[in-house]
């Protein structure tokens, strides 16, 4: 069986995704200008941070965990049935899962916030990392061999720490001005672009 977990796999995940965002930031970095190009390649590191942490399995030697003792449906209890710290910080885990998604849900508004659409695209935005919490969380249920545990209570802390970002991020749209960052117009065979 080949071993995969631990803080090791989550730090290299994490470093990997993010030269391969830094570069999508640098592609983008002309068309859109800096703050577009970097709240885009942020909330895509953000997200794929969020899925290293959740679903990565804590410990390396997990193994094999028997139907029997994985859980059958989502705790509802609240503070759910993971231990209050996680190994890294010294702070309860309502606290991580609400300050995870906060990253996310800023950088979804300076992301679209330079286009009109934003204002719609910000709330389906939103909707869909509600969603994305609640595919961790079943996944988490479904995938016994991750060793991780389906909390309703993780899913409201993710949600209320995305409605903060998003919260932040409109007061960070007012300092960015992220529409004022567009790349150069140029003339082109008699075409502005």
């Amino acid at each position: 069986m080949v071993e995969f977990g631990g803080a090791g796999v989550m730090v290299l995940g994490a470093f990997a995704s993010g030269v391969v965002f830094l570069l999508l930031a640098l592609v983008l970095l002309k068309p859109l200008g800096w703050v577009s190009a970097f709240s885009i390649a942020g909330f895509l590191w953000a997200i794929t941070g969020i899925a290293l942490l959740t679903l990565v399995p804590v410990a390396a030697h997990t193994g094999y965990v028997p139907a029997e003792t994985r859980m059958a449906t989502c705790s509802w209890d609240v503070g759910g049935p993971a231990p209050d710290g996680f190994w890294i910080f010294q702070s309860g885990q309502r606290t991580l899962n609400t300050v995870l998604f906060v990253p996310a849900g800023a950088l979804l508004v300076l992301s679209v916030a330079r286009w009109r659409a934003g204002w719609m695209l910000t709330p389906i935005g939103f909707a869909l990392l509600a969603a994305y919490s609640a595919g961790i969380e079943r996944a988490q249920l479904e995938l016994a061999r991750i060793d991780r545990a389906c909390d309703v209570t993780d899913f409201v802390d993710n949600v209320t720490g995305a409605a903060i970002g998003v919260v932040i991020g409109l007061l960070l749209i007012v300092v960015f001005r992220p529409w004022r960052h567009k790349h150069r117009k140029r003339q082109d065979r008699g075409v502005l672009t």
